[in-house]
């Protein structure tokens, strides 16, 4: 029986709290149909296997970063989390150990990851001029050294060309993946960063022998208007309009679906991180339930600040994503 007073003060916080909770003229969430009386959470499992690896959750904590205090913290707490609740995660990119190991322990994770899945990440540009200049054993030495899984390439044109730093691309983008796949046997995942891919670059890459292909969509962090609002950066007039290109996450998955009646049984990979501008676990159920092909959908900066406040602030926003999503999986089915 619950505490009379502990009843009490809820229906008190019901009468204060009614004007505050009308809903008005809005609309609801057109995405799904809500089916109250049809399941119960208890029951639900959150596990996938995905890419050979088995997931405690669909969920894939999507690349940070690293090079400071701050961020070696985070992402010590972010493989712990992911160690705890069966996950994966990609890092940061690694470009910065290619040739210094004054970082490495802000990135060398094994030991709080244990046996989960993580991968490193380079560049596509860095990955060319490492080709070039045969020296892709250090990609090799890159991954032995952080014992990773495998390797995370980020494809990024448009960012590297707004950045003030940024490297020329020489070689078509594609033409270095597939030398480089040529040349090495390590697991290979390839995304974009924040402004996602069209039909034709995804349809090339489901012909590759991939580990998986992560959107990077649009509507999350997009790192070309990142690299626009930095202080040295000049050209924010004359490029801005950059910052509006891309595709979303729900139209590369409808992207996907056109794609695999054509490719068939050319496929090569058929495994899919989608992320980019997923808030919460109802953007996440969703879009992975559309995707009718083995898929994670990956957050970044929703486990960011959380992970930056502390280990048991991200347990605890883990844990409640975890009961949201099997709230969702019980109670809500797609509009299709």
């Amino acid at each position: 029986m619950k505490d009379k007073r502990s009843i009490s003060k809820r229906k008190n916080d019901h009468i204060e709290l009614t004007f505050q909770s009308q809903m008005n003229n809005s609309i609801p969430d057109q995405r799904f149909y809500y089916e109250p009386l049809l399941g119960k959470p208890e029951s639900v499992d959150l596990s996938v296997k995905f890419a050979d690896y088995d997931f405690g959750a669909p969920i894939w904590v999507s690349s940070m970063t690293g090079g400071t205090e701050l961020a070696g913290r985070i992402n010590k707490n972010l493989a712990k989390i992911v160690n705890k609740f069966n996950l994966g995660l990609g890092l940061g990119s690694c470009r910065q150990l290619l040739d210094s190991d004054e970082f490495l322990n802000d990135f060398k994770i094994r030991k709080y990851i244990g046996e989960r899945p993580f991968f490193a990440n380079l560049g596509i540009a860095q990955i060319e001029q490492l080709i070039i200049s045969g020296q892709i054993g250090k990609i090799d030495d890159l991954i032995k050294k952080l014992d990773a899984d495998g390797l995370i390439i980020h494809i990024n044109p448009i960012q590297e060309f707004i950045q003030p730093e940024g490297d020329k691309i020489f070689v078509k983008p594609l033409d270095t993946i597939k030398r480089l796949i040529d040349k090495t046997e390590f697991k290979i995942v390839v995304k974009e960063v924040g402004q996602g891919m069209g039909i034709k670059s995804l349809k090339e890459l489901m012909l590759l022998p991939l580990t998986a292909i992560e959107f990077g969509a649009y509507g999350g962090t997009n790192f070309t208007k990142l690299e626009l609002l930095r202080k040295d950066n000049n050209n924010f007039e004359q490029n801005s309009s950059l910052v509006n290109i891309g595709h979303n996450a729900e139209e590369m998955v409808d992207f996907i679906e056109m794609i695999k009646p054509e490719l068939n049984n050319k496929i090569s990979c058929n495994n899919f991180i989608i992320s980019g501008g997923i808030k919460n676990y109802l953007d996440g159920y969703y879009l992975i339930e559309r995707l009718n092909s083995p898929s994670l959908y990956g957050m970044a900066s929703g486990f960011l600040k959380p992970a930056m406040e502390g280990y048991e602030k991200l347990e605890k926003y883990v844990s409640e994503h975890l009961e949201g999503l099997k709230i969702a999986k019980t109670y809500l089915k797609i509009k299709k």
